[in-house]
């Protein structure tokens, strides 16, 4: 695989260059995903040439790579010798089984590169100390990754883990760091335990919150409850990314929080319909990835299963290239309820505006054809919060009332926390068949 082309300016550049970029990296990443066995079949049987790309729009011939595929053919999407393999990553398996992706020293460096690009977006400098709540072990990409960036920039990387609020708290008192990196109901925990202490969080020196594993924004761009509630515990910037380990590319806020800039030398997207048509900017879609200059495991247009808006109007920061807004829903987890559609995170949305709410879950199960029953249990006992006052904040928002179940935060957090994964699992899905909506 060649070196690794950086093209830090591109995202500042006219969109006619950009795309002179992208559509070149875009041949040589083909070429090179030609080389292993999965898409050497799947061009061939395509009758796809890569060679005769010549635009953007020469892509779209391609019919698309599925999580499927790359769970039971893994190693088939190996386009370097197998010794050139140094870092074996798995996804968390939030949605499905784990995913494998094998990574060589050019997939480290990319990484470092990408990380560094949206940390230095996100307006940390060299030299600032920045706290990394994320896991480095279980073979998991996102702590790999943030340290990997945090060092290339120059910046104090303190591995803080995901494993233990009181050593975060812990960690921020005893080494004061400027920026924050982590899953935000995870941060929002650690302030809430700093501020048991006696100190006020937003005292201490924390500037910018990197948040990673949820959204903190609406999809008109505006911070959520939850990114303001983060805030202001902190008194601090919240800016939100969007990554998964299959991409290894991630899209970040810059200081305006317009959301996630796209970097073209690394990345192309498109945002798809249900029929895999491509939906105009501005429109929730389905992202759909093909991240270029992978060296291992190339994948050409990876549907990720997230939904989500590309915004294509220039940043005040500058750039010129699109941006991801917030992801408002997995594909796998819409639920219809009694004709009205519904993703998870617009009803965690409203559960993180009640200040008596300590951690939630939501399951889904079978009622009949075309509809769900769903159930919404939150941690709140001894509040006087109410079931019915609950649904109701639901219903007005989402136009589905849920039933609602109130135990203790303790029993959330038995059902939720896992050692296995980084993040509260909050969705469970129970539905005999999935039903296609």
């Amino acid at each position: 695989m060649p070196r690794l082309a950086r093209h830090p300016e591109v995202g500042f550049a006219t969109t006619a260059a950009s795309a002179a970029v992208q559509v070149r990296l875009l041949r040589r990443h083909l070429a090179h995903a030609a080389r292993s066995p999965f898409y050497r079949e799947f061009f061939s049987r395509s009758g796809f040439d890569p060679r005769r790309v010549r635009t953007m729009a020469d892509l779209a011939r391609l019919p698309f790579t599925t999580k499927s595929e790359l769970e039971q053919r893994g190693h088939d999407f190996l386009a370097a010798p197998a010794h050139e393999v140094v870092d074996v990553c798995e996804s968390s398996g939030t949605t499905g089984l784990p995913v494998t992706m094998l990574q060589t020293r050019a997939d480290l460096e990319r990484l470092a590169y990408n990380e560094e690009s949206c940390f230095r977006s996100a307006g940390i400098s060299p030299g600032e100390r920045v706290l990394v709540a994320a896991a480095l072990d279980r073979c998991f990409m996102a702590g790999l990754a943030y340290f990997l960036g945090l060092t290339r920039l120059g910046a104090t990387a303190i591995r803080g883990g995901s494993g233990s609020v009181a050593f975060l708290a812990e960690l921020v008192l005893r080494h004061r760091p400027t920026a924050l990196v982590g899953v935000p109901t995870l941060l929002a925990a650690v302030a809430e335990a700093i501020a048991a202490r006696g100190v006020q969080p937003s005292g201490a020196g924390v500037a910018r919150i990197v948040c990673i594993g949820e959204p903190v924004r609406w999809d008109d761009l505006s911070l959520s409850p939850l990114g303001e509630r983060l805030a202001a515990l902190w008194g601090a910037s919240v800016l939100g990314t969007y990554a998964s380990t299959e991409m290894a590319t991630s899209f970040a806020d810059c200081a305006f929080g317009m959301g996630g800039h796209l970097l073209p030398d690394l990345m192309v997207v498109e945002i798809v319909d249900e029929q895999g048509l491509p939906l105009p900017p501005g429109t929730a879609g389905e992202v759909v990835a093909t991240p270029l200059q992978v060296s291992g495991m190339p994948l050409v247009r990876f549907r990720t299963g997230d939904i989500a808006a590309l915004h294509t109007a220039p940043c005040p920061c500058g750039r010129t290239s699109p941006r991801l807004g917030p992801v408002i829903g997995r594909k796998s987890q819409m639920l219809k309820i009694k004709g009205t559609t519904v993703y998870p995170p617009a009803i965690f949305a409203v559960l993180q505006e009640i200040p008596e709410v300590r951690g939630y879950f939501l399951e889904v199960r079978d009622t009949f054809e075309l509809s769900d029953r769903i159930t919404v249990t939150v941690g709140a006992a001894g509040t006087g919060l109410t079931v019915e006052s609950v649904a109701e904040r639901i219903a007005v928002r989402t136009r589905v009332k849920p039933e609602v179940v109130i135990v203790t935060p303790e029993e959330i957090t038995a059902r939720t926390m896992r050692a296995d994964k980084r993040k509260p699992i909050v969705f469970f899905d129970l539905r005999e068949k999935r039903h296609v909506h």
